[in-house]
């Protein structure tokens, strides 16, 4: 059989072979998604021809899924923030990939909560996303991360500077006013003459000054923050807050491995949705944010990735469903160390186009409205039309990642709003997004829809029918025997996942035979005997796995 490629992905270019000189594949071939034929007699854990256990074609494919993913299209941002991206990836010798999903979370930053999208009368779309890109150890993340970020921690000190006046103003018009409510209420205490309204005088006093804010000193971002100071912090800073981190330790805190027992996934699950937000807890006065609009940029790991789906409610809540996911090709062992660092002019542009972006728009105190025009709508419903029936439970696609890929259309428009104000934000962004604009969303949309693909065949929740198989698989391994029946395997997994019937139990049963796993056994029932179960033999190699 050979793997059928999604009709969104381009055709499979040509198999390489390495070199003569290099007879262990040290080179690698060109990306691809290898077909089961190409696979049979190939090691598959070192990449070399074994030879094959006897009657047997050779050793099993292994149940995952290789799959082309393309490389994130620059073109789409404008010339500031495209020449940054290409120059942080050439000075780090990292995948653009890298730098493009930080730099959309640092536009997100500076757009999350302060612009909105009416795509209908009843569709308002946030611009907030949140974006995740995967590397192994040694990739430089961390250098990549703080190039793109360090305007955002400069902006972050401007507006410190200009509410650092207004807030000593603040303080002493509230030490004033306090004060001279004081004095009025000892004079209330004292009144014998109209003590009424003395009285009236002194409360009045007490409101006018209780109704001083003093304004906290914004922040744009933090990096290590649980749910809970998360909240506070939404609240004390117009409900708009950016969970930047080049080490995936937010993952921890949210599965609750670090600070807590239980994970606690409330705030960013609302904070993406923008649902209203309300904590009471004892002895605290309560926090409420109307609309939040969190950002989550972080770097990780691939085995991080590959443990979320197994966490308690990342899946059936949908944490998984909003997150933006990236997993570029790893560049180790093939950099150059001499590459030339970022041009001075390219960094200085980018500072300062995205320290302007950030304090534009932190000057609304309600988000500004954006509209789509007539012919970026239709691009919008020719792209939810694409992508409905590819969402069907049955036949689609994407069935095995319908949770994620439901969301897809609401991402390209928050992806197109944050590619307008990017765009524009230096000479009039209020005009409404254009088709150019939402095309481009929509080829970062397919460039993310990729990488989920990737992403959660790494977690193994892309394909049902292939985590079914793995269940199978599993059971055949404990099992130990060389054969088996597809009877002894439902009354063991009877009640598992959805192996109800011996009929659910067949598309795994297929996949395994396909990938080398089993392969029937010749029937030696005699007559008389009745309607025999479907028996397999296994293939000694699967027995020896420990």
């Amino acid at each position: 059989m050979t793997a059928e490629l999604p009709d969104w992905l381009p055709p499979l270019p040509p198999i390489t072979e390495p070199p003569d000189d290099d007879p262990w594949g040290a080179v690698p071939p060109t990306p691809i998604r290898p077909t089961l034929a190409q696979n049979r007699g190939v090691d598959p854990r070192g990449g070399f021809p074994v030879p094959a256990a006897q009657g047997w074609d050779g050793p099993p494919v292994p149940l995952k899924t290789k799959r082309l993913v393309r490389p994130f299209p620059v073109d789409v941002f404008p010339g500031w923030l495209a020449d940054q991206v290409h120059g942080v990836a050439e000075a780090t010798q990292t995948p653009v990939d890298l730098a493009a999903s930080v730099a959309l979370a640092c536009v997100s930053t500076a757009a999350g909560g302060k612009v909105l999208v009416r795509v209908t009368r009843s569709w308002v779309e946030q611009v907030n996303l949140y974006t995740v890109t995967a590397l192994p150890p040694g990739s430089r993340k961390s250098p990549v991360f703080r190039a793109m970020t360090a305007p955002l921690s400069d902006a972050e000190d401007a507006l410190r500077e200009i509410a650092a006046e207004q807030r000593v103003e603040a303080e002493l018009a509230a030490r004033v006013a306090w004060a001279r409510a004081e004095d009025l209420a000892k004079k209330a205490e004292r009144a014998q003459a109209n003590p009424h309204e003395a009285l009236a005088d002194a409360t009045a006093a007490a409101k006018e000054a209780a109704g001083i804010v003093v304004p906290e000193l914004p922040r744009l971002m933090t990096d290590d923050v649980t749910p809970e100071s998360c909240i506070s912090l939404l609240a004390t800073h117009g409900g708009r807050m950016a969970v930047l981190s080049a080490e995936g330790d937010v993952f921890a805190t949210l599965t609750g491995t670090r600070y807590s027992a239980q994970p606690n996934l409330g705030v960013f699950l609302k904070g993406h949705a923008g649902d209203k937000l309300q904590v009471d807890r004892k002895g605290r006065d309560s926090e409420t944010v109307e609309r939040p609009a969190l950002t989550l940029g972080v770097t990780t790991q691939p085995g991080t990735l590959a443990g979320l789906a197994a966490q308690p409610g990342f899946r059936d809540r949908g944490v998984l469903a909003r997150i933006l996911y990236s997993l570029p090709p790893n560049t180790v062992g093939s950099r150059n160390n001499e590459a030339d660092p970022v041009p001075e002019h390219v960094e200085t542009t980018y500072r300062d186009a995205l320290m302007t972006l950030v304090l534009v728009l932190a000057d609304h105190d309600t988000p500004h409205q954006l509209a789509l025009d007539p012919e970026a709508g239709q691009v919008l419903l020719d792209f939810q039309n694409w992508l409905e029936p590819r969402l069907h439970p049955q036949t689609g696609q994407l069935a095995g990642i319908t949770d994620w890929a439901s969301k897809l259309a609401g991402a390209v428009v928050r992806l197109a709003a944050l590619l307008h104000v990017a765009h524009n934000f230096h000479h009039g962004y209020a005009r409404p997004i254009t088709a150019d604009t939402m095309r481009a969303a929509e080829n970062v949309g397919r460039y993310y829809l990729d990488h989920a693909l990737a992403v959660y065949d790494l977690m193994g929740r892309s394909d049902p029918d292939l985590d079914d198989a793995r269940e199978v698989l599993a059971w055949i391994t404990k099992h130990g025997h060389p054969t088996f029946t597809r009877r002894d395997a439902l009354r063991s997994l009877q009640g598992r996942t959805r192996f109800t019937t011996a009929a659910d139990l067949d598309p795994a049963l297929h996949i395994l035979t396909d990938h080398g796993h089993i392969r029937p056994k010749a029937s030696d029932t005699k007559p008389g005997r009745g309607r025999p179960s479907t028996a397999y033999e296994v293939h000694p190699a699967v027995l020896a796995t420990p």
